[in-house]
């Protein structure tokens, strides 16, 4: 792997650009506290590290060019994000209760970790950067697999390290909010803001 630094550097501010996985932490951890935006973030990880292996596979250029499964792929990772953000702002308008009690009825038998799972694994823009973005720094005559694959872990925990520390701040807000008013509306800009990025998603060209 070539330019090592500047791969890490580039990760860095790729991963900290906020994106679906950015507002499903928020949203999971001012609804369910520390625990449910940490699952939430191992559950984005895994979705990365199935891209990885895709990439390494040749599998993400095969739904690259196939039209059909590039569109599939994006509607059903749309229809998933809009339905992420309406199930946000459903309970909120169903349960106003202030940060720090009971957990909203809603999020009560969800698993924060297929959340983040899903929404990263039914992105085809990820599956479009890995394989765009990885192969510029793969090192000529060596083990493409091997380069490849150790890019993604390194991305992974990239990723895990940011949202670790991005989750611990979230949490710390979380517990300055008592009023009602003011979780229904930082609850209420998540919601809309998975939704915004679902319509963006279904609107996406294939590259």
């Amino acid at each position: 792997m070539t330019n090592v630094s500047l791969f890490i550097l580039m990760s860095v501010l790729l991963i900290i650009l906020p994106g679906p996985d950015t507002g499903l932490a928020t949203q999971n951890t001012l609804a369910a506290g520390k625990q449910g935006g940490l699952k939430t973030v191992l559950g984005s990880a895994a979705g990365l590290m199935i891209h990885t292996l895709a990439v390494t596979l040749g599998l993400s250029s095969i739904l690259v060019k196939s039209a059909f499964l590039f569109s599939i792929f994006k509607y059903v990772g749309a229809l998933y994000l809009i339905y992420l953000g309406i199930s946000a702002l459903w309970s909120m308008r169903k349960n106003p209760a202030s940060i720090g009690e009971e957990l909203p009825a809603g999020y009560k038998h969800k698993s924060h970790f297929l959340q983040g799972f899903l929404t990263n694994l039914l992105n085809p823009k990820v599956a479009v950067f890995f394989l765009t973005f990885l192969p510029q720094f793969v090192k000529p005559g060596g083990s493409a697999f091997w380069q490849l694959l150790t890019m993604g872990l390194i991305y992974t925990v990239l990723t895990v390290i940011w949202f670790f520390f991005y989750v611990h701040f979230i949490n710390l807000i979380r517990a300055w909010m008592k009023k009602p008013s003011t979780q229904r509306v930082i609850q209420g800009m998540t919601g809309i803001a998975l939704l915004g990025f679902g319509v963006k998603l279904a609107l996406e060209k294939q590259p």
